[in-house]
């Protein structure tokens, strides 16, 4: 068991609660956590399994938010959760035999597209639009394909779900922030799932992080109840770019 002082949970406290206010209103709260988890000592593998653990309770608790403040309702996602759900399954086990440094830089290109799409479309989220694919079919693909990806690497999770549930499904981008955060509580699930019977996670670590994340997810959730799209197109745009470049930086380094 690795031993973690004091002044170290603190740290790892402000941390959970700083990544889950980000998370919750534009994803992208791993890029802080698991560099503090990195720097405090922790080995990789343990890093991105504590990781699981105390953004799930960020997720959760930012999910329970959106649906209580009428952003949206689980019951309605149901296929979606399930898709993630067998995708995240898929990814996780997969990720235990294939090193995911391959997707870096593929994931890279893709947000930087993701990026300039959203600065170039201003009105982008600002109202509900007709919908371009069947549900079924959106949540089937999208499910099977992101919560794999999550499962198997994870950066920019969110911010592919939120641009997909724009673009494809219509929705403003309130909703699908809210919608987001579901889906990335399934896949945190099982991923976490397959850390916890693989024995990496460290519990201590984790639980402290997690009670800061249900602080600051709770708080950036309300944020975005109350607050216009235009805030929440400009924090999106912020944590993507922040994305881009710790990933860069991480495949230069």
């Amino acid at each position: 068991m690795l031993e973690i002082e004091i002044p170290t949970l603190i740290l790892l406290f402000l941390a959970g609660g700083f990544a889950g206010f980000v998370d919750s209103i534009a994803g992208g709260g791993g890029i802080i956590t698991v560099p503090v988890l990195l720097a405090v000592g922790i080995p990789p593998h343990q890093a991105l399994a504590t990781n699981k653990l105390q953004s799930s309770f960020g997720s959760l608790t930012a999910t329970m938010n959106y649906a209580k403040k009428g952003l949206m309702n689980p019951r309605d996602l149901l296929t979606g959760v399930l898709f993630s759900f067998l995708g995240g399954v898929a990814g996780s086990t997969t990720v235990q035999y294939f090193s995911p440094g391959f997707l870096e830089k593929m994931i890279i290109v893709l947000l930087i597209v993701l990026f300039i799409y959203t600065a170039m479309s201003p009105k982008l989220g600002f109202e509900q639009k007709q919908h371009k694919l069947n549900h079924l079919f959106f949540y089937l693909l999208f499910g099977l394909l992101i919560g794999f990806y999550d499962g198997f690497f994870g950066p920019g999770t969110g911010s592919f779900w939120t641009i997909a549930l724009i673009v494809l499904l219509g929705l403003d981008l309130k909703q699908a922030t809210a919608q987001t955060k579901l889906f990335n509580f399934t896949s945190n699930i099982v991923s976490l799932a397959v850390f916890i019977y693989s024995g990496l996670v460290l519990w201590t670590a984790g639980l402290i992080m997690g009670m800061g994340q249900i602080i600051g997810a709770y708080l950036g959730s309300t944020l975005v109840s109350k607050r216009e799209v235009h805030f929440i197109r400009i924090f999106f745009l912020i944590v993507v770019a922040a994305t881009i470049i710790k990933l860069s930086l991480d495949t230069v380094f």
